[in-house]
């Protein structure tokens, strides 16, 4: 059974899964909060991972403009412009035993590329998934009506040799994790 995570709360992936995680996937998904002749359509929010090293160095960043990492261990299966359909809306696939050495630590981001503020959105989550057995290991609810565009949503990182996860929900502002470089370098 999933964890449902606290702001801050961290937990080891492996021991919620019960088993060594080869691959996960984070999924992110959200509704527009009113719909109708006032609320407008869709709400385009946007996943990044944004991959760090030990010394707090950026690495490589996977999101709608770079949908694969360079080295391939991760990959976003593309962009959703409204957050329209059940489910996940965007999904982030990582091959955590394929991610490189030197990165110890995978920062998980939203965006509204649209500039429309997180209180125009409603059930949003992000949640982590065992790709073998499609088990939800956890889910951080996101919705919380803040006046932000953005939101640093999640890390994952290894420690002591085994994949962790903290669980930051820290509302930023920008369209882009670009725009956050300095909230998302101050949580690692």
């Amino acid at each position: 059974m999933a964890v449902n995570l606290e702001k801050g709360q961290r937990i080891s992936l492996e021991k919620e899964a019960g088993k060594s995680l080869t691959k996960i996937v984070m999924g992110l998904g959200w509704d527009v909060a009113k719909k109708g002749f006032f609320g407008g359509g869709g709400i385009d929010l946007d996943a990044s991972c944004v991959m760090f090293g030990a010394n707090k160095e950026h690495k490589d960043t996977v999101w709608f403009r770079q949908l694969k990492s360079r080295d391939g261990s991760i990959v976003h299966t593309g962009d959703n412009l409204t957050g329209a359909g059940e489910g996940d809306d965007e999904q982030i696939i990582v091959q955590l035993d394929k991610v490189p050495s030197d990165v110890s630590t995978l920062v998980f981001t939203v965006n509204s590329f649209q500039g429309q503020t997180f209180n125009k959105v409603a059930n949003a989550f992000c949640r982590i998934v065992d790709d073998a057995t499609q088990a939800e290991i956890a889910r951080y609810n996101l919705s919380g009506g803040h006046d932000s565009t953005g939101m640093i949503m999640a890390k994952v990182y290894k420690h002591n040799g085994e994949w962790k996860m903290r669980a930051i929900g820290e509302p930023a502002s920008g369209r882009t994790f670009q725009d956050m470089m300095l909230a998302i370098q101050n949580v690692l």
